[in-house]
């Protein structure tokens, strides 16, 4: 749903510049370090900015689409989307200029980039209103009710310098729907098997007073859209990932706990949510990406994917990345880019194989853009597989048993594993001998309940070898002692 911060849009002379400084200024990325830079400082061109997309064109230019907005209001308010390029990699960006902006009260907000690889067109999808916002929209699909919360999109042709305007609300909407927003972001293209090059843009819909997540696609390359089934409730902001099979997975913003579904026609149909108990969120938007999606089934990074979101059950703060090796069964690997608040966060791959990162930053203070390489990720896919002992009694203390196996195609040296426990238990690092490819191994790792501990506790053991890692949590019971 639309839960968000607004702005108005001064003179498209009145351009945000990049801050400079140590932390958040322009940087050449180099190996195995993390580099940001702010492209947004609420009250300079316009006073806020939200809602992050962001897109990687053929010819590798990087565009970053966002809300300007007066309020802090969601729509319906006189919101703006707006835009800056980078052509070398996201070291330096250009002027923000305006894709569509139009005089009060119509208002343009929740932008997703779509770049169609086959015929170099970006698209740039968001809502457009008058009177009505998500909640309050009508029924039908009148484009020109005011009352009706519309489907629109921009395209371009040119990389993104000048940009067309489109309505597609009667194509893709069921006049039963109340509200419906495209969720932030990037949409995605399908590189493989029956469905290849077909374009998928995600959307919020509401009918009956609830919420789904449902897929609007296109197999003509944008010149007709087409709507799926909607899957819920429980929808909302959500984002799509092609796996090395060719299923979409879709993975959908919920609290405590990222819900997933899966299509194995193409976003058409999906299977009813389920909980993610390892993707951690407290109700925000999110992103999720095929690491290297050109790669063949054969390829073991045809199965790495990529993750962000801020890593927190209640609040928008620590941002963080994960990957899978595995096609979003596990995620291993993880790494804080921000520990402080963060909100709406977007992943694209860029050409020379490092991955832009645009999120909201400092309470929506700027939209900051970082880029980092899997080197700075540091991770190594490897399961790890925590089996409690039968019973875990407060003021006790116990063994448990880690299973580490290598999913690399390189040897691993000895490694050493460290659970993380909560305060007042007691633990101590262990040893994990050399793995050769495939080959796993079960260590025992002691833990001293705390006294007074009863219910619930997670517990996180964490591999390091060869300067990489790569973790599994379990959530164990605990008895309490009388």
């Amino acid at each position: 749903m639309q839960r968000r911060v607004s702005v108005a849009l001064l003179s498209a002379a009145l351009m945000v510049l990049a801050t400079t400084g140590t932390a958040h200024g322009a940087v050449v990325p180099a190996a195995g370090e993390l580099t940001s830079q702010d492209l947004t400082v609420a009250g300079v061109g316009s006073p806020h900015y939200r809602i992050p997309a962001l897109t990687t064109s053929v010819r590798g230019t990087l565009l970053a689409a966002y809300d300007a907005r007066p309020t802090l209001g969601d729509l319906p308010s006189h919101i703006g989307i707006v835009l800056r390029r980078s052509t070398d990699g996201g070291v330096t960006w250009q002027a923000q200029q305006v894709v569509r902006e139009e005089a009060a009260p119509n208002g343009y907000g929740d932008p997703s980039l779509l770049t169609d690889r086959t015929t170099g067109r970006i698209f740039l999808f968001y809502a457009g209103s008058v009177n009505q916002g998500f909640f309050g929209s009508g029924t039908g699909n009148d484009e020109t009710d005011p009352n009706i919360l519309q489907a629109d999109y921009s395209y371009s042709d040119d990389d993104g310098v000048t940009w067309t305007h489109r309505r597609i609300t009667k194509q893709i909407k069921n006049p039963a729907w109340a509200g419906m927003f495209a969720a932030s972001g990037e949409g995605v293209q399908l590189r493989h098997g029956t469905y290849r090059g077909r374009l998928i843009q995600q959307y919020a819909i509401r009918n009956n007073g609830a919420n789904y997540a449902v897929s609007a696609y296109s197999d003509d390359h944008g010149e007709t859209w087409h709507m799926g089934n909607p899957v819920g409730p429980g929808g909302d902001e959500n984002k799509t990932v092609e796996l090395s099979d060719g299923t979409v997975m879709l993975n959908n913003r919920s609290r405590p706990y990222r819900t997933i579904a899966h299509s194995t026609d193409g976003g058409v149909n999906y299977t009813p949510f389920t909980q993610d108990t390892s993707l951690v969120d407290p109700a925000n938007n999110a992103s999720v990406i095929r690491y290297n999606p050109g790669a063949p089934a054969s390829n073991p990074q045809s199965s790495w994917l990529l993750f962000s979101n801020t890593e927190d059950t209640s609040a928008r703060r620590n941002l963080t990345v994960k990957m899978s090796c595995d096609n979003g069964k596990t995620w291993p690997i993880r790494k804080v880019v921000d520990p402080g608040a963060a909100a709406y966060s977007t992943l694209t791959r860029l050409p020379d194989g490092r991955v832009g990162l645009l999120y909201e930053r400092a309470d929506y203070q700027h939209i900051t853009y970082a880029s980092f390489d899997l080197k700075w990720l540091a991770g190594t896919c490897a399961d790890v597989t925590l089996t409690p002992p039968a019973a875990l009694t407060a003021g006790t203390s116990a063994e448990m048993t880690v299973r580490v196996v290598n999913r690399m195609n390189v040897r691993r040296s000895q490694g050493t594993l460290d659970l993380t426990v909560p305060g007042g238990w007691g633990t101590q690092q262990v040893t994990v001998p050399a793995l050769r490819p495939g080959q796993g191994a079960d260590v025992k790792v002691p833990v001293t309940v705390a006294a007074g501990a009863s219910g619930s506790a997670t517990l996180t053991a964490t591999y390091r070898t060869d300067g990489k890692q790569a973790s599994g949590s379990r959530t164990v019971t605990v008895t309490p002692v009388g």
